[in-house]
């Protein structure tokens, strides 16, 4: 009889690091969106010169709350405190397990009075549904719009909000061209609306490149006439509409690792919730990919810490994960950095396509080189031992170097040369997205995050990052 839920999928595999590590689902893909409007380069560079527009669509999910239970559920289950959560703001959401570990993150957005809505991947929006099912809310009503399929193939695709980002430098004279006249800049991720020609449109402050922007949305209906008023509008200030090649590169400037392993594949605690997760869903059939090899799936779970989300963790409330949470020092814990890839050393990687006769490496894929959903290369130090994980790993046009996410230990200091084993163990796994190669150690030096230093020094957030009590 075929699995009915994840824990039944876990149970027939019988080790749920080989189920992932070779998951035949194939690459993790950005739907629906083309994969390029110009060239990959062109975009990645309009972020930080001109202005871009990007389609965020189609793949999040969105999980609608509405209820004067739903800022119970929230808070119940968020590391982040709720205690000051007015209407027409944005928070990040971050959930743990009971045994303090990252389950994922995502936007909340509170729309109206008891109403708030949840944009992100599945990990955090299927543990919100899962609570908010079995809690025993009485006044909450909660729905889920999931992303678009990952390949329609012909069919039409259809969403709730069309959601888009207008960023960069010459984002804000765009914006204030489609409204039709000044607007006021609202502080980082607070809501407002904007009027586009006679069209209500909501808004949330965001900002990229040091330069003040907006994400906005509204009903689906309305995607292809607002995408088009954007671009016409965008023209003169040389916005640049991004395409999903490009699109979520831009995270390796500004610092936020979008997909750690979510941590519910064990635990007594989470084993209703496995009950419940589907055969056929994302903590199913995810991929999990890279050169570390864990001996128990644990091996790959994270803390708040470990991702950069330390300061979010508020003790104000009562939520799951927070009786192991306060056991945790989190001066012991490991640090996200940036790793910046040595160049020769990534040539090496390039140049082996071409070599008839020589060792063929795993192929880095421009300007994203992730393979997997949640992907986990070792970091080693001179003596070959294990520091840390890269986990989101690509390429900048705007900085001219292959760049990873990743998080170290703590006393690693900035500056430090260390290697990452690019690859998998035996030739690789039998994931789809992998194809037969040999490892190579790549030099790379403990940087800061953001790297980039305008994101640094003058861009709050990221694409999904950074919005704190």
């Amino acid at each position: 009889m075929a699995p009915k839920n994840l824990q039944e999928v876990i149970d027939a595999s019988g080790s749920a690091v080989d189920l992932l590590r070779n998951s035949q689902i194939g690459s993790y893909i950005y739907p629906v969106v083309p994969s390029d409007f110009q060239n990959w380069i062109k975009e990645q560079t309009a972020w930080r010169q001109t202005a871009v527009l990007y389609d965020q669509s189609h793949h999040m999910d969105n999980l609608f709350l509405k209820g004067s239970d739903a800022i119970k559920l929230i808070s119940d289950t968020a590391i982040n405190s709720t205690a000051i959560f007015p209407v027409d703001k944005a928070k990040q959401y971050v959930p743990t397990t009971a045994g303090g570990h990252v389950i994922g993150d995502g936007i909340l957005f509170h729309e109206a009075e008891d109403e708030y809505v949840y944009v992100g991947r599945a990990p955090a929006a299927n543990w919100l549904l899962f609570h908010g099912e079995t809690g025993g809310y009485q006044n909450l009503d909660i729905t889920v719009d999931r992303r678009s399929p990952s390949r329609p193939y012909g069919h039409e695709v259809s969403r709730q909000y069309y959601r888009f980002q207008i960023q960069g430098p010459n984002a804000w004279s765009v914006i204030e061209k489609l409204n039709g006249g000044p607007l006021e800049q609202l502080k980082f991720f607070n809501m407002s609306t904007m009027s586009v020609q006679g069209m209500n449109v909501r808004t949330l402050r965001h900002g990229m490149a040091g330069a003040p922007g907006l994400e906005i949305w509204g009903p689906y209906a309305d995607h292809d006439r607002i995408r088009d008023l954007i671009v016409e509008a965008g023209a003169e200030f040389g916005l640049v509409p991004v395409g999903s090649r490009a699109y979520p590169s831009n995270t390796l400037e500004s610092g936020w690792i979008p997909s750690p392993l979510p941590a519910i594949y064990t635990g007594a605690e989470e084993a209703a919730y496995r009950a419940w997760l589907p055969a056929d869903g994302y903590e199913a059939t995810g991929t999990l990919a890279g050169s570390f090899v864990g001996t128990s799936i644990d091996d790959y779970y994270l803390t708040p810490w470990e991702l950069g989300y330390g300061s979010f963790v508020k003790f104000d409330h009562d939520f799951i994960g927070r009786d192991a949470l306060e056991k945790v020092d989190p001066g012991t814990q490991r640090k996200k950095v940036t790793l910046a890839w040595d160049g020769e050393d990534v040539t090496k990687i390039f140049a082996s396509l071409f070599d008839v006769e020589g060792e063929s490496y795993k192929f880095f894929d421009l300007p994203l080189a992730n393979y997997g959903s949640a992907n986990y290369d070792s970091v080693v130090d001179a003596d070959g031992a294990v520091v840390g994980f890269s986990m989101f790993t690509g390429y900048s046009a705007n900085e001219r170097r292959a760049l990873s996410l990743a998080t170290i230990d703590h006393d690693v200091p900035e500056g430090t040369e260390l290697h990452v084993v690019w690859g998998e163990p035996n030739g690789g796994t039998k994931k789809a997205a992998v194809e037969p190669h040999k490892q190579l150690d790549v030099r790379a030096v403990v940087s800061p995050v953001p790297y980039s230093t305008v994101a640094r020094t003058s861009y709050q957030g990221g694409w999904r990052t950074g919005q704190q009590d």
